[in-house]
This record gives C-alpha cells, sequence and structure tokens, in this order.
C-alpha cells in the first residue's frame, strides 16, 4: 500500500508513523514393470526414491487441498510424459501391502493421467498422527492452495495438534500475522468462504469484509462488491463508510460539523483497520491522543492479543 507522504512532515507525525511500524510487524524416472503387492512393506534406505505402481497407492485421507486445477494436472501430466516424474512423492507403506501418500497428490495423479504403471516415491514410515501433520505442513508451504483451503489447514493444526499459532508459523515459515488472518476467514458466513475459494473474492477483500460487525451485514457488503466488482482499494473504501456513517443531525440549520482529522492519522488508522480486520479509531491532539479497537467477541479479542504479541 502507498504511504502518505507530506512536504513538510512534522516530528509528532513522524513519530505517530515510527510507533504504528513498530507494532505492525508485515532426473528423469527409468520405466519399469508394474509392481506386484508386496506380502510386506519394502524396507529402504532412508531418503532414496523406490519405483512404485501408481495402482498401490492411496489417496490421503488428510490432503487439504480440495481443487486441483484441470488445466494445470493437464500441463503436469504432458510434462510427465514426456520427461518422467522429476521429484519423487512421499509415501508411508500400510500394513496390507499398500501405500498411502503423504505428499505429491498432483504428480501421483498426473503419473496415472500420463499412463505412468509406476511413480517413484520416498517412503516413510509414521503415524497417523504424523501423517497428517507432514501433508498439511507440507501443502502450506506451497503457494497454490486458495485462502480459505490455508484457513482450514491452520484450523486442523490447532485443533487436532493443538498447536498455537506461533507454533504454527514456526513449522511453516509464516509470520504469525498471517496465521492469525488466515484463520479469521473462518469466521466469514460459508457463502462468503465459497467465494474465497472460487477466485470471486480476493484474500484482500475477505478481510477487509471481516472488519464488519455481523454476518449479515458482511454478506450484504459482498454481494454489492461482487455486483459492483469493486477492486480491494474500493472495498476498503466501502466498508469505511460503513463503520464510520456521517452524523446527521436534526433541523436544516443545525449540522454538526465533523472534526478534522489529520491525513497521517487517517492513514494509520486505515493500516490498523486493515491489519487487524476490526475497527480502529486514532484520537490525536497535537501528537497526543488514544487508540480504540473495537471486538466483538473473546475470539476477536484473543486474536487481537496474539496478533499484538501479548497472547499466551
Amino acid at each position: 500500500m502507498a504511504q502518505t507522504t507530506t512536504t513538510a512532515p512534522n516530528s509528532k507525525r513522524r513519530a505517530l508513523g515510527k510507533g504504528l511500524e513498530s507494532l505492525l510487524p508485515s532426473r528423469p524416472a527409468a520405466a519399469a514393470a508394474p509392481v506386484p503387492a508386496p506380502a510386506a512393506p519394502p524396507v529402504e534406505a532412508a531418503g532414496r526414491p523406490k519405483e512404485i505402481a501408481v495402482e498401490l497407492i492411496d489417496r490421503n485421507p488428510y490432503q487439504t487441498r480440495s481443487q486441483v486445477d484441470p488445466q494445470q494436472l493437464d500441463e503436469l501430466s504432458r510434462s510427465i510424459a514426456a520427461s518422467g516424474v522429476v521429484q519423487p512423492i512421499i509415501v508411508r507403506p500400510l500394513p496390507n501391502g499398500r501405500f498411502q501418500l503423504i505428499a505429491g497428490e498432483r504428480r501421483w495423479l498426473a503419473s496415472q493421467k500420463a499412463g505412468k504403471t509406476t511413480v517413484p516415491a520416498i517412503l516413510r514410515t509414521v503415524s497417523d498422527e504424523q501423517a497428517m501433520e507432514m501433508t498439511i505442513v507440507e501443502n502450506l508451504q506451497r503457494a497454490d492452495l486458495n485462502p480459505m483451503e490455508q484457513a482450514r489447514a491452520y484450523e486442523r493444526l490447532s485443533r487436532d495438534f493443538k498447536m498455537t499459532q506461533e507454533q504454527m508459523a514456526q513449522r511453516t515459515g509464516k509470520d504469525r500475522a498471517s496465521v492469525s488472518n488466515f484463520l479469521r476467514l473462518l469466521r466469514l458466513p460459508l457463502e462468503v468462504q465459497g467465494k474465497v475459494e472460487t477466485g470471486e473474492l480476493s484474500f484482500g477483500h475477505a478481510r477487509t469484509l471481516l472488519a464488519l460487525e455481523s454476518p449479515e451485514a458482511i454478506l450484504k457488503a459482498t454481494q454489492k462488491v461482487l455486483a459492483l466488482s469493486m477492486s480491494v482499494r474500493q472495498t476498503e473504501s466501502y466498508v469505511q463508510g460503513l463503520l464510520n456513517p456521517e452524523k446527521k443531525t436534526k433541523g436544516a440549520d443545525a449540522k454538526e460539523k465533523e472534526p478534522e482529522v489529520d491525513p497521517n492519522v487517517r492513514e494509520a488508522q486505515n493500516k490498523l483497520q486493515r491489519v487487524l480486520g476490526l475497527k480502529v479509531r486514532i484520537e490525536d491532539k497535537k501528537g497526543k491522543g488514544r487508540v480504540v479497537i473495537e471486538y466483538h467477541g473473546l475470539e476477536d479479542f484473543d486474536t487481537l492479543l496474539s496478533m499484538l504479541g501479548a497472547g499466551n
């Protein structure tokens, strides 16, 4: 986002901006004959790939990705048909002689589509819990999950493994504020979540809409944003208008004049609202004042504490 610049910056304004910044940290595989079902899972040297029949591999029930782009799958299939699978998939042996996929679902699907009978795989002997965690973390480290898939993945790590936001951030290489923002997407009405999942709404749109107080308000605003094809910046302005409507006074001559807000203060206020996803008001008088952050429940309050570094 572009930063507001003034021709003769006031030292107190610079101090306000500085304080705000410190608060908000932003080779081809050789063809091989199909491998018959083994009586017991084979043991391979750690990290060494082995050709495994694609028909012996089962899909991972913990897979985070809910959608696979058909065009991208076709492109990957053509590449595998021409050059083979460059990066092995990861599987774990099952007691029945089969294997369960941990990472590399698209490579496995594309190999089948390309007519491959085997796929290079690295074996990992891990528990159900370890397999689920490995799958979720591996997917979160990729850049092709849509925002809702990422949100649900983080939620599973929190629910099933009791991970804190800080631990999730460390395991996936993300910052904690990013983890928190993705988790907050789960507060969106299901209809709005669907729009984010299909790409009709971006992550920026969704995060902006979360500043509204109720599911009904979010849904109504979403309909208007989509109807008018608003950009993220336009959505921000629209939501700000909903959060801070102009005051109307009674009587023709009784007009209450709104206090003039310094552009630097307004910019800082807007930035806080975008980052936190909550209504924020900065009351500044000659470099002194207060920051008021409104939250709508204990979940919002806990998230706020976490983002400000004061959570458990």
